[in-house]
């Protein structure tokens, strides 16, 4: 799994008075990473990128700077296409669509009477850097304010890893971060439905082929087992672990699923156990969750299993390795 690093970062950074070579070198990235051609990282690598900058300007209020600093010209394809839409609603749906060409974040949009709330679901493991995620909790501030040409802000925002309150933070989004299950932003349902002044369907009927075009080179080049990686982490912690789940969310016969993992050179109990086996050790970095309920979140008929199952892994048992 990579992310596709924007080359308008190199001007954002610019722009916010940020050493492109020092936040590289603290990365321990190449110097020319911003060479012509696409940039991707690997998702460590790319969290590196993000705690760099976090360092190298080591400002407290540096979201907002972001949000502020986040103009047309920096963004890409995708986000600039998003301005050509009618409004805020429409602009998260499709950017929750085209941001897998971004990097393996997956954007959950929500749209009722109470609001519109963009929630944000990242890879397994590691964990996000706080910067990147307010920074991306800011953008969808700057993203309204740039299509409506109004002072928008938001209702309501939570992050797993809330950062200490700021009244600069708090003063550009509206609403203060509080803690919470998710990295998430809620505007109002009539701040959501306010008309972009930017929209432009003919330039979005330009954009929306080019990226539907990259969106299925993505899909295609995912193979089975990657596929199987992800809906195993929906279906575990609802107790399922069984390949008739798993071919039930992929949308085929156990069979087929089975076969094509065989043409893999895998099979389905060893991308179950390697799942598995990843998920427990990013759940037992988090003291809150004991052992019991790690076994509940795997889909194990009860502890003892999990024991066995994690001994046979790495030797030692789940409370050794915490």
């Amino acid at each position: 799994m990579r992310f596709t690093v924007d080359p308008g970062t190199r001007a954002l950074l610019h722009d916010l008075g940020i050493s492109v070579a020092g936040v590289l070198r603290r990365a321990r990235l190449p110097a020319g990473l911003f060479a012509p051609g696409p940039v991707t990282l690997t998702v460590e690598e790319y969290y590196h990128f993000w705690a760099a900058i976090d360092a190298e300007a080591a400002d407290p209020d540096l979201p907002a700077r972001i949000g502020r600093t986040i103009s047309v010209e920096a963004f890409n394809p995708p986000l600039f296409a998003a301005l050509c839409s009618a409004d805020l609603r429409t602009a998260a749906e499709r950017i929750a669509v085209f941001k897998p060409l971004i990097g393996p974040v997956v954007l959950e949009v929500t749209a009722g009477r109470r609001g519109l709330t963009i929630a944000y679901r990242w890879p397994e493991w590691p964990v996000p850097p706080r910067l990147l995620v307010a920074a991306e909790l800011a953008f969808w501030v700057a993203l309204a304010r740039i299509g409506t040409r109004r002072e928008m802000h938001a209702t309501h925002a939570t992050m797993r890893d809330a950062p200490a309150e700021s009244a600069t933070m708090t003063a550009y989004l509206g609403t203060s971060i509080d803690a919470g299950d998710l990295d998430a932003i809620t505007f109002s349902a009539e701040d959501a439905a306010r008309p972009f002044l930017t929209e432009d369907e003919s330039m979005w009927d330009f954009f929306a082929p080019e990226l539907r075009r990259r969106l299925a080179e993505i899909e295609a080049s995912a193979t089975t087992a990657d596929r199987v990686r992800a809906a195993l982490h929906e279906c575990l912690p609802a107790g399922d672990s069984s390949i008739n789940a798993v071919a039930t969310q992929l949308i085929m016969s156990p069979r087929t699923l089975q076969r094509q993992l065989q043409a893999e050179g895998t099979s389905y109990q060893a991308v179950l156990t390697g799942t598995r086996e990843e998920l427990a050790r990013r759940y037992l970095a988090d003291r809150s969750l004991t052992v019991s309920q790690i076994a509940y979140l795997l889909a194990y008929d009860d502890t003892n299993s999990f024991y066995r199952a994690f001994r046979n892994w790495t030797g030692v048992t789940p409370e050794t390795a915490r």
